[in-house]
């Protein structure tokens, strides 16, 4: 029974160790450009804004907004002002958000 549990034991924490390593995500990182191509190109083409010209995803206009960094832009599809379609986590989950949020703060 001891050597039992001593196996179980072994075999939980390789598990939990495996899925530290690999963030516990289960596959490569999410490709931001291709995701915000899917979600945000539509209405920000080139990092412009066809709803809301003075609202474009470009470092000036994102930082004279209050949209700072990638968590900014993040909080901002979550929950999004006039104009702009929400999008939640049933919709662009968490990780897929920070890639299309890391991707639009390094590009535009």
């Amino acid at each position: 029974m001891k050597k039992l549990y001593a196996a179980l034991l072994l075999a939980a924490v390789l598990t939990a160790g495996a899925a530290s390593c690999s963030g516990g995500t289960g596959g490569p990182p999410p490709d931001g450009k291709k995701l915000f191509e899917t979600y945000c190109a539509s209405c920000h083409n080139s990092g412009g804004n066809m709803i809301n010209p003075q609202k474009t995803l470009r470092v000036s206009d994102r930082e004279r907004n209050g949209v700072m960094n990638a968590s900014d832009v993040v909080k901002l599809m979550r929950s999004p002002g006039s104009g702009m379609t929400k999008f939640d986590k049933d919709t662009i989950s968490d990780r897929d958000a920070e890639a299309i949020a890391d991707y639009i703060v390094k590009s535009f």
